[in-house]
């Protein structure tokens, strides 16, 4: 215990970002970000399309590891399409996607996840992408949805359990 007279001492590390920059650390530019929203908004006519594009690589990507001599690096670019489908999802409006694909992800996010995932867990998660994005089906609110999502869930995380 300090004693009375000793006073606590406060260090300020140096700011090594600022340092960096030059002391150039300033506000955001108003209308750097207008012009930003506005150009995400005039491509927004285009995210179901993309979204479509996306889903045929993960179904394309699917059909290869259904094949019993797939390689390890066809499971891992059907990994890359659904991480993608992950963060793409809710980008392109349907954030029910991207809840799938992340459950997906977890499946498979490790070597070792992608070695003992059982095909029919993997088949499962990539019917569900296309139908929610085949039936519109954009929010975790909509009843199938919402169920089918857990259902996933809750077989992720039992498959996830130590033996």
């Amino acid at each position: 215990m300090p004693a009375e007279d000793e006073q606590p001492q406060v260090f300020n590390p140096p700011n090594r970002l600022k340092m960096k920059l030059g002391g150039r650390l300033k506000g955001f530019d108003a209308e750097a970000i207008a012009r930003a929203e506005a150009a995400i908004a005039n491509m927004s006519s285009n995210f179901e399309e993309w979204l479509h594009d996306e889903l045929n690589k993960l179904l394309e990507a699917h059909k290869v590891i259904l094949n019993p001599a797939h390689s390890v690096k066809d499971i891992e670019a059907f990994y890359r399409t659904a991480h993608d489908l992950k963060g793409l999802g809710a980008t392109y409006g349907y954030p029910i996607v991207s809840q799938f694909a992340a459950s997906l992800c977890r499946l498979i996010d490790s070597p070792e996840g992608r070695d003992k995932a059982p095909i029919e867990l993997l088949t499962a998660h990539v019917e569900a992408i296309n139908a929610s994005v085949r039936q519109r089906i954009k929010l975790d609110t909509h009843p199938i949805g919402h169920e089918l999502l857990k259902e996933l869930t809750k077989r992720v995380a039992v498959y996830g359990e130590p033996e």
